[in-house]
């Protein structure tokens, strides 16, 4: 059985200033929420984030960047963050931006232990400045290296208590990736079931790579809503 805890104050308790974090979302889709808030309300500060994007201003990781708790964003969106775009230009907060398919494959590498690869993404653009390139078969790449972090957040739909995952949908984005390269795994669920209930076909993130669970209920926002 896995840890199963019961606030998250207690899930977030030793991630400790100067941090590095992977966090599951796609937008707002499958962020886990209640850890987010529970770091802001825990006052860490000069995080490093890997995440696709930093939230919107007043919701997920956008509340980090208003306490001024995030020291560098990794990430390949700035998107419509108003005050993430104002601390980058003002120089507040360093950002490292990455190719979205890069981004996924640098965790990915990272969670499988493959400490760098080549990519044709970015060759002769400033993201290559400092980095190795080589030629295979004509074709010039550039070299990646991998990325892990001290901890992962991550939010399923379903969970057992071994610490099996099932993401819903698209907010499955991420979080199976991001769920791998964390030394410590801390996994929000909407909904925890004993051993055995889950389909074994189902699963998305095998019990082995998660540490912490924590059940809640998540708000769900909408990023952009169109109605016609």
């Amino acid at each position: 059985m896995k840890s199963i805890l019961s606030s998250f104050e207690e899930a977030v308790s030793d991630i400790h200033d100067g941090a590095t974090l992977l966090v599951g979302g796609f937008g707002l889709v499958g962020i886990p929420e209640n850890l987010i808030i529970a770091l802001q309300n825990s006052g860490v500060k000069d995080l490093t984030v890997i995440s696709n994007n930093c939230g919107v201003d007043d919701w997920g990781l956008g509340l980090l960047l208003k306490n001024k708790q995030i020291k560098k964003m990794v990430g390949s969106y700035v998107g419509e963050n108003k005050e993430f775009e104002r601390q980058v230009l003002s120089g507040e907060i360093e950002i490292e931006l990455v190719p979205q398919g890069t981004l996924a494959e640098r965790i990915r590498a990272g969670g499988a232990g493959i400490p760098a690869f080549y990519t044709p993404a970015g060759v002769g653009t400033p993201l290559a400045e400092g980095k190795e390139v080589r030629t295979f078969n004509g074709k010039d790449y550039l070299l990646q290296e991998a990325i892990t972090a001290d901890f992962s957040l991550v939010r399923a739909a379903k969970a057992d208590k071994f610490g099996n995952l099932i993401y819903n949908k698209t907010a499955r984005n991420f979080n199976p990736i991001i769920a791998t390269a964390g030394k410590v795994t801390i996994a929000e669920v909407e909904q925890l079931v004993e051993p055995g209930e889950l389909n074994p076909d189902h699963i998305h993130t095998p019990s082995v790579y998660v540490q912490r669970l924590i059940v809640g209920k998540q708000e769900k926002r909408i990023e952009k809503l169109t109605t016609r």
